[in-house]
């Protein structure tokens, strides 16, 4: 082996690589074979020591996920501890008859002082420990793994579809929602192994038992029979060494149950336990007065102990007089900055300027219209947060869909619900509906495990059905299997969505313009070549325009421009040069629909109905729209319905895939049906997907 291989291996061995096999052939050993008494006492006292110091890391850890570990750490610990339990009871049967430090001075401390050398308290004071730790403690913690596992897993949907609302929404980025992703997976492996490991600790606390009596039993059996002791020497010997090892053991495992009980009883929070007892039981200083009232009532009856229970009716009622300053002072300190903000200059007394033509402005491009009871959501003084998530949804579509979507007008109209909004494109009402600010919308995302009590709705933005809950139900919803979004996620959603669907109108002659000149940046000779030229702006504008209505981004700009300069000397009409645009990014249309799988299952036309509908263009009838008998479109689009819904069941796009002088016509046809159905040409198909045709629709029934 050379110098490489043997540095490489000691490396693996100091970054721990053989830390836990190695750990585990030591406990093994110790089942195997006999230990010095010496040994044990190390081994007594650092099974103590790691269960102490697991104890304080769960009372300080700020939630459940920051000691994923434990379950893990639990399960080894218990296993160290039974080998020693069997190490030990091999040291007591074989030489407990010469009593004292026989077993090592652990086990001795605990026997002699810890019980007083009574091998009687020894024993009540054991099994008092038992049943507290297997009663009381081990059972409620396993209960609890149980059930919080069993929620944890049910939620998972709803999680999921939150996470995704909110990436859909523009609220966080794509790292951030597989970071959340990953935090909801591992939480449910986290609750599932503790589930599993407080079974281990729940069997550690029964085996105590059964070994504490084969132990006295088998020592009573060796000292009388194989050494002649005496009945009572012996059961003092042996029952005094067995008991002291049963609380050496004991005493760890009820400390480690104690932290399995804290672990899954903590909820996710900022702060340690600490600080979330002292902050949350001492936050009123009205329990501390009550109680500091009882106490002195029950101190002032004769015959009670009257020093202990006034003394503490004193503390409490000095906390609560204490707590009580706390708060006021909080209280002023507050009032005094609201004070300072509202008399603080706003931005336009600092920044008055002339009136010009900038702040004549006829119709808003886009427009959201609130009621009074909304102003809070989007007044930052008030901590609304509905502008950064309007922010947040512009840049996303900005990103999208290939150019800069214009702001958001926001203002207030009294005309309005007090809880409603709108949201109007070029002084047109687009969608409209209304939001409970003090409430939490539960969406139904298909499949729930029960029902809310609330105001029972439609998600604005997709139509599913919803309830407006109190926020104290958020939890409960979300363990349902809803996906739970306050009243800023939905107006924000809902925008999204609508901007999403009239992109083509937010792209105007400014924004080609702006395109163009960012192109010929970088490919100047391009731009000079085909605009004006041989292209006019609102050629291509109409163009754009095409392309973005069937929802196909303009972010590939350079591919566009290159397109359009090669199918310009052969056609001047919008519709053509959509055409040759969409075969040049047919790519990325099918990726934008199918992703990256290879096969592309698709819905063709009767080749009857295709033929005919051919017929019907060519001879220049399609042009205002398609010339289908009215029973024949009413079949067609019938059938496209009832096979795009088996694809969404599916969870699979649907493609209809039709010749190219009729696609156009027929993603007019479908656009506004009630499932999306992406139209494309034989020749948008790349050469690396394998088509497969799930259906034929328009054919004679």
């Amino acid at each position: 082996m050379d110098r490489t291989a043997i540095y490489n291996n000691v490396r693996g061995v100091s970054k721990g690589n053989l830390g836990i096999p190695f750990l585990l052939l030591l406990v093994l050993g110790m089942v195997t074979l006999p230990m010095p008494p010496f040994l044990l006492d190390t081994l007594f006292t650092f099974n103590i020591a790691l269960s102490i110091v697991v104890l304080l890391v769960c009372v300080y850890a700020m939630r459940p996920l920051d000691f994923a570990v434990f379950p893990t750490i639990l399960l080894i610990a218990t296993l160290m501890r039974l080998a020693l339990n069997v190490a030990s009871t091999r040291v007591v049967l074989l030489y407990g008859h010469e009593g004292g430090d026989a077993a090592g001075k652990v086990i001795e401390a605990f026997g002699e002082v810890v019980i007083g050398g009574n091998y009687v308290v020894g024993l009540v004071v054991f099994l008092i420990l038992v049943i507290i730790n297997f009663v009381v403690v081990t059972k409620g913690a396993g209960r609890i793994s149980e059930v919080s596992a069993r929620f944890t897993l049910d939620a998972m949907p709803g999680k999921q579809m939150a996470i995704d609302a909110d990436l859909n929404a523009g609220l966080i980025s794509q790292d951030d929602a597989k970071t959340r992703r990953q935090e909801v997976t591992q939480e449910a492996d986290f609750y599932g192994s503790m589930d599993g490991a407080s079974k281990f600790v729940r069997g550690d606390a029964v085996a105590g038992i059964l070994i504490l009596v084969i132990n006295i039993l088998g020592g009573l059996g060796i000292g009388m029979l194989q050494h002649d002791l005496s009945f009572e020497l012996a059961a003092r010997y042996y029952s005094l060494l067995t008991i002291g090892d049963g609380l050496v053991a004991q005493i760890p495992s009820l400390l480690l149950s104690t932290a399995a009980a804290i672990m899954v009883t903590r909820v996710n929070s900022s702060q340690d336990m600490g600080k979330q007892v002292i902050g949350q039981l001492f936050g009123s200083p009205k329990a501390l007065a009550v109680a500091a009232a009882i106490l002195f009532i029950m101190g002032s009856i004769p015959g009670m102990p009257h020093v202990a229970f006034l003394s503490l009716a004193i503390a409490a009622g000095v906390g609560a007089y204490f707590i009580q300053q706390r708060n006021l002072a909080a209280a002023a300190a507050e009032q005094v900055q609201e004070a300072a903000a509202k008399s603080a200059p706003t931005e336009p007394e600092q920044d008055a300027k002339e009136l010009d033509w900038d702040d004549v402005m006829p119709v808003d491009m886009i427009g959201l219209e609130v009621g009074y009871r909304l102003i809070p959501m989007v007044d930052k003084l008030q901590g609304g947060q509905l502008l950064n998530r309007i922010k947040g949804v512009r840049k996303k579509l900005s990103q999208d869909l290939g150019f800069l979507v214009p702001s958001v007008h926001i203002r207030d109209n009294l005309d309005l619900m007090p809880g409603a909004y709108r949201i109007t494109l070029m002084g047109v009402t687009v969608g409209e509906s209304e939001v409970y600010p003090d409430r939490d919308l539960a969406i139904n995302p298909g499949q729930v495990f029960g029902t809310l009590k609330g105001i029972n709705v439609k998600d604005p933005a997709f139509g599913l059905d919803a309830v407006w809950i109190e926020q104290s139900q958020k939890e409960q919803a979300q363990t349902l299997g809803y996906t739970v979004v306050d009243a800023g996620t939905v107006v924000a959603t809902h925008l999204n969505q609508i901007l999403q669907a009239h992109s083509h109108e937010l792209m105007g002659h400014d924004e080609v313009q702006k395109l163009l000149d960012l192109l010929a940046k970088t490919s100047p000779k391009l731009v000079e070549e085909l605009v004006p030229g041989k292209l006019s702006v609102s050629t291509l504008l109409k163009v754009l325009q095409n392309l973005l209505m069937e929802q196909v981004p303009v972010k590939d700009f350079r591919t566009i421009t290159e397109s359009l300069a090669e199918a310009v000397a052969r056609t001047q009409d919008p519709q053509g040069l959509t055409a040759a645009v969409r075969i040049s990014l047919s790519r990325m249309i099918v990726q934008n629909v199918v992703g990256n799988d290879d096969e592309l299952p698709v819905i063709t036309l009767d080749p009857q109905l295709e033929q005919l509908l051919l017929g019907s263009v060519q001879r220049g009838e399609g042009n205002e729209g398609l010339v289908i008998e009215p029973t024949m479109a009413e079949r067609l689009q019938t059938s496209l319905a009832g096979v795009a819904q088996q694809q969404e069941v599916a969870g699979r796009a649907s493609i209809l895939l039709v010749a190219a002088p009729i696609r156009p016509l027929l993603a007019k046809f479908v656009r506004y049906g009630e499932h999306q159905i992406s139209v494309l040409s034989y020749q948008e198909i790349p050469e690396n997907k394998r088509v497969t045709i799930i259906a034929t629709v328009g054919g004679q029934s």
